[in-house]
């Protein structure tokens, strides 16, 4: 690796490191409303999410095939950062093995930024893990953010 690429992956770690908390937190004073992306099944999330994705600056977005894809839902790349997203649409916050599975997956993919993109929130213990592991938590306000952008635009 050169010394411009291990330069962008410290950067990633380090924004994951504290984006992860301060999306933890901001949660708190957001009020859940059900959104048109509560309401899908898990796979038309994964697409929902891929198009967001591309509509917020991502390119090379892929989503991987539903079974035996080592946990990552959606490959991507902006800005030279490539990343393997593990994507989540759950009734109920998100656990640690959803960041376990973002960890191993993007070691798998071989991407320098593991990510976790859901439309809820994280438990303390996967906060606590994705930082540990330097994987980004991307959480409701995320999403909820990513889609004004995108209708914005």
């Amino acid at each position: 690796m050169d010394t411009n690429t291990i330069i962008i992956i410290m950067i990633a770690c380090v924004a994951a490191m504290m984006g992860s908390a301060a999306l933890y937190l901001r949660h708190r004073t957001r009020r859940i409303r059900p959104e048109e992306f509560d309401l899908m099944e898990g796979h038309d999330f994964e697409y929902y999410c891929a198009e967001l994705l591309k509509k917020n600056g991502f390119q090379e977005v892929e989503v991987t095939k539903g079974s035996g894809d080592y946990g990552i839902d959606i490959l991507a790349e902006k800005d030279g950062v490539t990343y393997a997203i593990q994507c989540k649409c759950y009734t109920a916050p998100v656990g640690v093995k959803a960041v376990q599975e973002a960890y191993a997956g993007r070691d798998y993919y071989d991407r320098m930024v593991g990510a976790v993109l859901t439309n809820q929130y994280f438990t303390q213990p996967a906060v606590e893990a994705a930082q540990k592991l330097k994987i980004l938590l991307w959480d409701r306000g995320y999403l909820e953010d990513m889609v004004a952008d995108w209708e914005a635009s």
